[in-house]
């Protein structure tokens, strides 16, 4: 039984006090945050601050200082398989939600494996399993037959699906399952209950302690995140760089990840009601890296081509590729419909090479179960 979890760490703090005070941050408080060897509270506000615009190449630079200090100059590459697209939640900005009339498909366990070895044969020996937030499609027990049969050939296998209790976590961790990914999609609660209407996800604190029933089960990555466009990305970037800071503390056996993916065109037609420029990214991207110097840092395919090309420097550690974002999609060509449009269509093979022309590593594996047992 969880004793806390991070609903108690984020009752300290009010969404309308935080977005105030870091609107009200100065450029002294921008410099002193770059000059401080211990970052506070206010420190952080000021990093995310309007007022930090003006020192985005300090911010870079030391975003990539520390990034190769921690991490070296490596990018894991992994790539997503879409079980499902079945989905029992209404969330406006999603293709799969529920009130979507799409051409809707869940694969067998069978089709799965097919999909798998596509992504094996080109090279990917970490997965995530993706699948919309359906129960009664994806259950625990059809997600550890995929991964019995995929661990022969993945050395790490993800979950990005509905939120569970612990006991079913555990099980998926035994039958070879090693992480999790679990956005909160945005931390303004007023929000979060406008754009999901109904079904699972509509349970915000339910929803905001799945990564301490993950964490408690044992999994040995916790990847959480954000999607931007649905409100005001500097204070949801505070509070995820909050929930990394209290996941990495309560859960150091294992590794944090944290993602912040712009919401891209899919079924329903939901427009973002607030626009997050390029310039706006990075200054997130690098205000995490310097804040949480230990969380991996994850950028997915909604991104372009460009875009992905020019961030790996200020602190990426792992990178989707060739991504498929429809149940079926790398082999067998079925109709179903995808979560979203994919920004950056490269071929893995061209992702690598990117990575390459840039001074980095591009690695397939970094862990093996067998790790485990010395």
């Amino acid at each position: 039984m969880i004793q806390m979890t991070f609903k108690k760490e984020i009752e300290n703090y009010h969404w309308e006090k935080v977005q105030s005070r870091i609107q009200s941050m100065n450029p002294r408080d921008v410099e002193k945050a770059l000059n401080s060897q211990y970052l506070r509270i206010d420190d952080v506000m000021a990093l995310l601050s309007p007022a930090a615009e003006s020192f985005m190449e300090e911010m870079a630079q030391l975003a990539h200082q520390i990034t190769v200090k921690r991490f070296g100059r490596v990018i894991n590459l992994y790539a997503p398989i879409y079980v499902s697209n079945e989905c029992s939640s209404t969330c406006l900005y999603c293709g799969f939600s529920r009130k979507n009339r799409i051409v809707r498909k869940t694969l067998t366990v069978d089709e799965v494996i097919i999909e798998g070895k596509v992504l094996y044969e080109q090279g990917f020996r970490h997965v995530l399993l993706v699948s919309g937030e359906s129960p009664g499609h994806v259950s625990s027990d059809y997600l550890c037959q995929i991964s019995e049969q995929l661990k022969a050939m993945f050395s790490s296998i993800s979950i990005e699906i509905y939120s569970m209790k612990a006991d079913k976590y555990r099980t998926l961790i035994k039958s070879g399952i090693d992480g999790m990914t679990m956005y909160q999609e945005t931390y303004d609660h007023k929000r979060f209950k406008e754009v999901h209407l109904g079904g699972i996800k509509k349970d915000y604190n339910f929803r905001l302690e799945t990564p301490d029933r993950g964490g408690e089960a044992g999994f040995r990555r916790l990847n959480i995140g954000v999607l931007l466009g649905l409100s005001d990305w500097r204070t949801d970037g505070f509070f995820l760089g909050l929930h990394a800071s209290y996941l990495l503390k309560k859960y150091w056996k294992s590794h944090v990840f944290v993602s912040f993916p712009r919401l891209r065109p899919a079924a329903g037609r939901y427009q973002p009601e607030l626009k997050v420029e390029d310039k706006y990214l990075v200054q997130l991207l690098c205000a995490l890296r310097i804040w949480q110097p230990d969380a991996g840092i994850v950028l997915s395919t909604r991104e372009s081509k460009e875009l992905r090309y020019n961030l790996i420097p200020l602190g990426i550690t792992q990178m989707s590729a060739g991504s498929n974002t429809a149940p079926g999609g790398y082999a067998s060509g079925y109709d179903a419909e995808g979560q979203f449009e994919v920004n950056d269509c490269s071929a893995p093979e061209e992702v690598a090479r990117m990575i390459v022309s840039k001074g980095y590593e591009p690695v397939w594996k970094d862990w093996d179960r067998a790790f485990l047992n010395n």
